[in-house]
């Protein structure tokens, strides 16, 4: 009953914290570099997409890498060649639209009881193996993409470091989609606990992943945020935790919304990639960290606004008041 009647008053704060967090003009937003990402659907690897109808956004300069989903993986860790049959075509059209251009591949499994279970060895051992299959498909990396995994979980970080034995910087590009990072200390047990799933991490866990590769993305949407407003905030306080947490040595980009599910988690109206660039600019303020960029999820999903959002207010110097409507 106190967690009932502390509740409402707790939304209260926290909602006013947030909005006082999208308060303020963003610095001049950083131009593009070749450190913001995409991840890119299934169509690409299984033959139902052709040249790529993407090269025009993604020659832009901005977008260095992409995710491309070639998964999922088999609940043991497995990964059958038939779930990928045109990955090296893929890969290759991908090289010619955008020379340079790091191609991922997209792997990863509900961890849910059941489901893939990490702190399994031998399922462990699977995974790694599939990293080497599609790095001999063709792929410049792999992305892993494993939720929801708890906080603190020993089975991920042992996975990272068999990969990394397996994938040495030189062989491949090891990245990582990650969760969120709790807003205020404990929020992560408190609220995990609650939801009946994880959702936070504590930032000390993700300091350990991302110690262990090369490139990080924070899934920074699905907050059940219900207005642009709120959203900004929520998404500034996200990126200025994980400009901490992540050491400089591991590239960083914070993902953008571009998708338009509507429900009890989301609100497409609220979780714009407008409001998200304005978060990431906010928490960033004057700061040039080297690898920083964003990540748009998903090719599949977006609209004509979302990457124009994109390419209007972060590939741009220009500041763009805060929206309260999407396009």
């Amino acid at each position: 009953m106190g967690l009932l009647s502390v509740a409402p008053l707790s939304a209260v704060a926290s909602g006013a914290g947030l909005l006082l967090l999208a308060q303020g003009r963003p610095a001049a937003a950083p131009r593009a570099s070749g450190q913001d990402a995409v991840w890119l659907g299934h169509a690409w690897v299984d033959g139902r997409n052709g040249e790529p109808e993407l090269a025009a956004h993604l020659r832009g300069g901005g977008i260095g890498d992409v995710y491309l989903h070639t998964g999922p993986l088999e609940y043991d860790g497995t990964l059958p060649p038939s779930r990928y049959p045109r990955a090296t075509w893929a890969v290759e059209a991908l090289h010619r639209a955008v020379p340079g251009l790091r191609v991922h591949a997209w792997l990863g499994q509900l961890v849910d009881p059941g489901k893939l279970d990490l702190s399994s060895p031998s399922v462990r051992a699977n995974v790694i193996k599939a990293a080497g299959q599609v790095l001999a498909a063709g792929f410049d990396g792999v992305h892993y993409n494993f939720e929801p995994t708890p906080d603190g979980d020993q089975g991920l970080l042992a996975l990272l470091d068999g990969t990394r034995a397996a994938v040495p910087p030189g062989r491949g590009v090891l990245s990582m989609s990650v969760h969120h990072i709790e807003p205020l200390p404990g929020m992560a047990l408190a609220g995990n606990s609650l939801l009946g799933h994880a959702k936070w991490w504590t930032p000390g866990y993700l300091t350990q992943v991302a110690r262990r590769v090369d490139q990080v993305a924070v899934m920074s949407y699905d907050t059940a945020q219900p207005t642009e407003a709120l959203y900004t905030g929520y998404v500034r306080r996200q990126t200025a935790l994980a400009l901490a947490a992540v050491p400089p040595g591991t590239r960083l980009v914070m993902g953008l919304p571009a998708y338009h599910d509507d429900n009890l988690l989301r609100h497409a109206s609220a979780e714009t990639v407008a409001a998200a660039v304005r978060g990431v600019r906010l928490g960033l303020g004057a700061t040039r960290r080297p690898g920083f960029g964003v990540a748009l999820y998903v090719d599949f999903a977006a609209l004509p606004g979302d990457w124009t959002a994109y390419h209007r207010d972060w590939e741009t110097a220009a500041v763009s008041p805060l929206r309260t409507a999407p396009e």
